[in-house]
């Protein structure tokens, strides 16, 4: 039976070019590099330029993405972008991208699901080209977290960096099976019940401020590994797959010890996770998208691997698309 499959033909990333280390943090807030990387693996992470703009990073992780699939932007009839630190309330960051793009037809919007974002815009894509309303969709994570952050809580500024991550999907026929190139299956899940556990304190209706983002540290560990579990388990029982016909797991990058707790849990052999957290830290909406890109440009991602992404975010969201690169 033949079935249309989004099909992903390119990945590009971009990060500012400033650089923060947990040494310099030291210097800002009570913490120390052996702290932070004992706590979560991070070294350092980057940070957005005075200036620079979420849409600056999208733009050129979607310059990088097109370049990688070898088409014009004018190709994409759709662009879906993840971002819970938009450029301006509104309009959409993504049509600030379609006009730096030069792109005139098509639909392009913003999609929040702050770190689930990515997976929440590639199966929103998935559905858009399954429904024949895009035959090439360029998808987006980008954030600049810097900008709300609070620099004296030394439990959350530690965490985030800012940065942008971007694939091209395109319709493409396939047979139905598990061997068949592209996005295979994906899963969503919320629930708001969990809200102050992650959230940012404003917002235009409650505070006209754009507000700090807290967290209760403990609460989203405890909460993280069985939710991600959920969604994973999930995809297998829809493909008939498991864990051990993994060739990659591309997590969220939030936290190194949830990474492993979630391997581990999953029966994830080790060599098989793709860990990226230590260079950028939590990028939000951006993670995973820049680690599959390290992962593509440096080998590991070969013609196709069977890829599990997974996430979970603020909300709390979580979701998972497993894909044949």
């Amino acid at each position: 039976m033949s079935v249309i499959r989004s099909k992903v033909i390119g990945c590009g990333s971009f990060l500012p070019k400033k650089v923060l280390t947990n040494n310099d943090l030291a210097e800002m807030v009570d913490t120390s590099d052996e702290w932070v990387v004992q706590r979560t693996g991070i070294k350092q992470r980057h940070i957005a330029a005075e200036g620079e703009l979420t849409s600056d990073l999208a733009l050129g992780a979607a310059q990088n993405a097109l370049a990688s699939a070898g088409i014009d932007a004018s190709d994409v009839d759709t662009i879906i972008l993840a971002t819970a630190t938009p450029d301006n309330t509104f309009p959409a960051t993504a049509v600030t991208v379609q006009a730096r793009l030069g792109i005139t037809h098509g639909a392009a919007f913003d999609v929040h699901a702050v770190c689930s974002g990515f997976v929440f815009a590639m199966t929103t894509a998935d559905a858009y080209i399954k429904a024949g309303l895009s035959k090439r969709c360029l998808v987006i994570g980008a954030e600049t977290f810097s900008r709300i952050l609070d620099w004296q809580d030394r439990t959350t500024c530690v965490l985030f960096g800012d940065g942008a991550g971007a694939v091209v999907l395109e319709a493409s026929q396939g047979a139905g099976t598990t061997a068949d190139t592209g996005i295979l299956t994906s899963h969503l899940r919320s629930d708001g019940r969990h809200k102050d556990k992650l959230f940012v304190d404003g917002g235009p209706s409650s505070t006209q401020t754009v507000g700090h983002l807290r967290m209760e540290g403990r609460e989203v560990f405890k909460h993280a590994v069985g939710m991600i579990t959920d969604v994973i388990e999930d995809a297998y029982k829809a493909t008939g797959t498991s864990s051990e016909d993994l060739d990659w797991f591309i997590p969220h990058q939030a936290n190194k010890r949830i990474i492993d707790a979630s391997a581990k849990k999953l029966g994830i052999d080790p060599a098989k996770v793709v860990t990226t957290v230590q260079w950028h830290g939590n990028t939000s909406a951006a993670s995973i998208p820049l680690a599959l890109d390290i992962a593509v440009k440096d080998g590991r991602v070969k013609k196709n691997d069977l890829i599990m992404l997974e996430a979970m975010g603020g909300g709390f969201t979580w979701g998972s698309v497993l894909l044949r690169w």
